[in-house]
């Protein structure tokens, strides 16, 4: 029994298309780790919230910007990234990141937008860093 477990794992993560290391890097690869953690702990609070795995949440329509009219084949370069090693540790390892010092972050947006998104309007943001503030909603 272990050894058939041990060899569903291995085929598991050989067969893992990393839909949320592309997340993370498609959203933050340019804000360092810690912009791609404060995303990650995004990515991680929200499946808790929904009950859902990290991927379904990342693939949710209108979700993550990066995705809007886009497919895994277009986003797929940035797995060669310098940035990717990181952001594919982040998906492997979401135990890792420290929700509680996140503050709960669930949602955030680029400080470049034009107009806030209509959730965070009224909204204090919980944490700013770089090009992202980060909301508790």
């Amino acid at each position: 029994m272990r050894t058939l477990l041990l060899i569903l794992l291995i085929n598991t993560s050989a067969l893992a298309d990393h839909v949320v290391a592309l997340t993370i890097l498609a959203e933050a690869r340019g804000e360092g780790r810690e912009g791609m953690e404060l995303v990650a702990g995004c990515i991680l609070q929200r499946s808790i919230d929904r009950n859902l795995t990290m991927r379904q949440v990342c693939l949710q329509r209108l979700q993550f910007s990066c995705w809007n009219g886009k497919s895994y084949k277009d986003l797929s370069p940035l797995l060669q990234t310098p940035q990717a090693q990181y952001a594919i540790w982040l998906e492997e390892n979401p135990h890792r990141l420290n929700l509680e010092a996140m503050g709960g972050i669930n949602h955030y947006h680029a400080t470049w937008m034009k107009r806030k998104p209509y959730w965070a309007k009224g909204r204090k943001p919980l944490i700013k860093y770089k090009r992202h503030v980060f909301y508790r909603l």
